[in-house]
């Protein structure tokens, strides 16, 4: 998503703009390509913005959709399941709808609408998928130095238990595709637009999105009965952590921030 601002202040007529700026997301910027240009090989150029549309955000996420769901039903569906898809989950039975593939289906559903608003091109390149593949794996790298940094400066005290291999691979993959949802592509943009109804400046709305939308994302890994124990030190890094992938969405679209999330997670863990 990227997020275009301007300086303008509070009024009302600001709040279509931040909404343009903060939920026109990745491929906001894309502009259909005349039949010349795309018969052509697609440019370095092309791959920010091409890596940015949300179908090509979900035909890079649907494996982590695939691998979830698929993992959790050979787990059996009273496993462990990623904390934002439980809370997804228990929105929707309240709602009245308690169908065990709504969520998922949902979310591709949501993407693909998001894709047609957008009215971007209805394609996607091989070559983009696998930019990006690499693209999320240097992101993750980069966040675990940041880790790594902040261990120096603040060294960890305790360290999670391990689960077994495959349900902490498939709980990955689950938190990589539904916090990024739930956390990055419903919340942050929710939030923002909550604060300019309010009469912030658009600018100041984003940046709260942002930084709010981080913080619960940071404290939602200690609630609940399988929530770790609460410290400080985990609190800021997930907060850190929030603040980096919501600025991967922003920035390079919620494939790039979902993958890379996921990725991390196998680094970490399982690495």
């Amino acid at each position: 998503m990227t997020a275009t601002q301007s300086s303008s202040g509070g009024d009302p007529d600001s709040v279509d703009e931040l909404l343009a700026a903060i939920t026109s997301a990745p491929g906001a910027e894309f502009s259909p390509q005349s039949a010349d240009e795309s018969a052509t090989p697609i440019a370095t150029e092309s791959y920010w913005r091409l890596s940015r549309t949300p179908l090509t955000s979900l035909v890079f996420t649907l494996p982590l959709v695939l691998a979830y769901e698929g993992g959790v039903l050979l787990l059996g569906r009273g496993s462990p399941r990623n904390g934002a898809d439980v809370w997804l989950r228990q929105l929707l039975d309240a709602l009245g709808f308690g169908s065990y593939f709504l969520l998922p289906a949902l979310t591709i559903v949501g993407l693909l609408a998001w894709h047609h608003v957008e009215h971007d091109r209805w394609r996607f390149s091989p070559a983009v998928l696998a930019g990006m593949a690499a693209e999320c794996v240097l992101w993750a790298v980069a966040l675990i130095a940041v880790a790594r940094l902040q261990d120096r400066l603040w060294p960890l005290a305790a360290h999670a238990a391990r689960e077994g291999f495959f349900s902490r691979l498939i709980g990955f993959c689950g938190a990589g595709l539904y916090e990024e949802v739930l956390f990055r592509l419903l919340l942050l943009p929710a939030i923002g637009w909550v604060f300019a109804r309010c009469g912030m400046a658009e600018t100041r709305a984003a940046l709260a999105g942002l930084v709010i939308s981080s913080l619960l994302f940071s404290a939602a890994h200690y609630v609940g009965p399988l929530g770790d124990v609460f410290d400080p030190y985990s609190f800021t890094f997930r907060t850190i952590a929030g603040l980096f992938f919501a600025g991967l969405f922003l920035g390079r679209g919620f494939g790039i921030a979902a993958g890379t999330h996921a990725v991390y997670d196998m680094l970490v863990g399982l690495v």
